[in-house]
């Protein structure tokens, strides 16, 4: 069953899906479409061309497929697409993308914590925690199980590698590799999230590589070349082939150590 408000403004031509909840004052635009279970909050607006999944719940105040705020943006048509079990707390702003037919792209299983922003072109992974205010610049990507600290602010074209955590207040100017920590103006790496990979139960001899393969790229004073090259010499695991090729693929380089 679906309930709509009587207060709430919904299009004739978006898909709210059984089990819907669409609260007080929401304005549903559009062919947006609402997932089986999703719980629309209070004055929550939800343009439209976006598609939202089941079980998620949207918070007062949210704005969901709004235009980019990009001055390359001429009204094409693009698109927010977002997966299954999400929270999105209060006055969260996620972006429809820049570029004809190109799209937002949020997974499964993610936090996004009040007044964070999703800017146009981002990819965000499954399993991904935003707090507070944490902002995204246009086309970046956060791979799973990344946490931002509130107030992080991540710039255009960064990526966020699995499992890696960036400190509240941080700024990152460039990639961060999968599976650190990293803090500071700019954000910088400081260690591995080796609390993190223990309770996702990773065995001690893959946390053991990835400290390894940390301290060569890191430590050892060598050009990245040389350190990839180094450590495939090495018996390795497919969380260290991931860190090489994270940085192999790199645009704007990696973020290092002091």
């Amino acid at each position: 069953m679906i309930s709509i408000h009587p207060s709430a403004i919904v299009s004739k031509d978006a898909d709210i899906k059984d089990g819907a909840t669409v609260s007080a004052y929401s304005i549903i635009e559009g062919n947006a479409s609402i997932g089986e279970n999703t719980f629309i909050g209070p004055h929550v607006h939800v343009y439209g061309d976006t598609s939202i999944g089941e079980n998620c719940k949207i918070y007062t105040s949210a704005i969901i497929g709004s235009p980019p705020q990009d001055l390359k943006y001429k009204n094409e048509k693009s698109y927010v697409r977002i997966g299954n079990y999400n929270t999105i707390r209060e006055f969260v702003t996620i972006n429809k993308a820049t570029g004809e037919n190109e799209s937002t792209v949020i997974g499964n299983n993610n936090l996004f914590m009040a007044y964070s922003h999703i800017a146009h072109n981002c990819i965000i992974g499954n399993n991904v925690i935003i707090a507070n205010c944490g902002t995204l610049a246009g086309h970046v990507t956060i791979e799973d199980y990344a946490i931002l600290g509130g107030l992080a602010g991540i710039h255009q074209f960064c990526r966020i590698g699995r499992m890696s955590i960036i400190g509240g207040t941080s700024k990152v100017i460039k990639d961060i590799v999968p599976y650190v920590i990293a803090d500071g103006h700019p954000a910088r790496p400081y260690g591995i999230n080796k609390l993190g990979l223990k309770r996702k139960n990773y065995p001690p001899e893959v946390i053991d590589n990835i400290e390894e393969a940390y301290r060569i790229i890191f430590r050892e004073n060598l050009s990245l070349s040389d350190a990839i090259e180094k450590i495939l010499l090495k018996p390795g695991s497919p969380e260290i082939r991931e860190m090489v090729e994270f940085i192999k693929n790199s645009r704007r380089g990696i973020s290092k150590e002091r």
